[in-house]
């Protein structure tokens, strides 16, 4: 691959070289950037430095990106559940579970394996990760994510130009999401907003944290619907499309999603006499403009049955 050059703004002097490459690369880790120095494939103003330097404003990164073997992403039969379809857009309820492109670890049973499947060729933002080629296959028709155990509304491009206009949309803040989460714990106050910067974790480099050395803004809003003897359903909207971003808000302000154990520990894995399984937060609604005719739109699925059925049973 060509080298890509990165000039250093006044924002990140005295950053760490290899943060801020991954501040840039954000589907690189840490260590995969740090083997790329060590191996002489970045340079610093055409000299080599090691992954401590400090960049200083003007400096030219120069990176050098080893071409990585792409892999075959192929359609697979796996069921959809469409909640609207024309020629331009389909909008999916997504099931918990369910990843929704492949990446390491998860190259098949993936919802792009399946939009593969139904609708055939798929356009692509083209992005990819520095730590594998990834074929632009598997990014298919994606304009945005949920993760893998959230349920909900989720929008997918059929044609690159459906693609570009509701990629804009989410860039410029024009998509509303809201969403249901079921939190650990009793929220006194009807409703609030939560600001804190969030990124990659300092230390745990596979978890989302306010504790970052790259913050990117982040803010969301919450009301709450119903409260519990030990938990809160409130609903949640978000400003900001940040990875993880309702989850590590609500651990934030000391109300963890139930079943996320990955930011609430092992005292959100059960609620009662019940063991919650994944973190229960579905994805309710979404709100955007028709990629070509602009009319508005809203799509709404309810929770599914593992959700709703903890939640009438804390009402029972």
């Amino acid at each position: 691959m060509p080298p890509k050059t990165l000039i250093v703004t006044d924002s990140h002097s005295g950053k760490r070289l290899d943060l801020f490459i991954q501040h840039h690369e954000a589907y690189s880790s840490r260590s995969r950037i740090q083997s790329l120095i060590k191996e002489g494939l970045v340079l610093v103003n055409g000299k080599l430095e090691k992954a401590s330097y400090k960049v200083k404003p003007g400096d030219g990164i120069a990176l050098e990106l080893p071409e990585r073997p792409v892999r075959k992403v192929l359609p697979e039969n796996i069921p959809l559940h469409v909640v609207f379809e024309d020629d331009h857009m389909v909008v999916l309820n997504k099931p918990p579970g369910l990843v929704v492109h492949p990446a390491p670890g998860n190259y098949t049973g993936t919802l792009v394996n399946a939009l593969l499947y139904h609708y055939g060729s798929l356009p692509s933002t083209g992005r990819g990760p520095l730590d594998g080629a990834g074929s632009e296959r598997e990014r298919a028709g994606i304009v945005h994510r949920l993760d893998k155990d959230t349920s909900g509304v989720l929008v997918v491009a059929r044609t690159g130009q459906a693609l570009k206009a509701l990629t804009r949309q989410f860039k410029d803040r024009v998509v509303q999401k809201k969403y249901l989460a079921l939190v650990s714990g009793v929220i006194k106050r009807g409703s609030g907003t939560i600001e804190a910067a969030i990124g990659r974790h300092v230390k745990e480099r596979k978890k989302i944290s306010v504790h970052t050395a790259s913050p990117r803004e982040a803010i969301t809003l919450f009301k709450v619907k119903e409260r519990f003897k030990n938990a809160t359903l409130v609903e949640v909207e978000i400003k900001t499309g940040r990875t993880h971003q309702i989850r590590v808000h609500m651990a934030h302000a000391g109300f963890p999603v139930l079943g996320d154990r990955v930011y609430g520990g092992a005292r959100v894995a059960k609620i009662g006499d019940m063991t919650v399984l994944r973190q229960m937060l579905h994805a309710e609604s979404l709100s955007l403009l028709h990629p070509v005719t602009g009319t508005p739109l809203t799509f709404s699925v309810p929770p599914p049955p593992d959700m709703a059925g903890i939640i009438e049973r804390l009402r029972g």
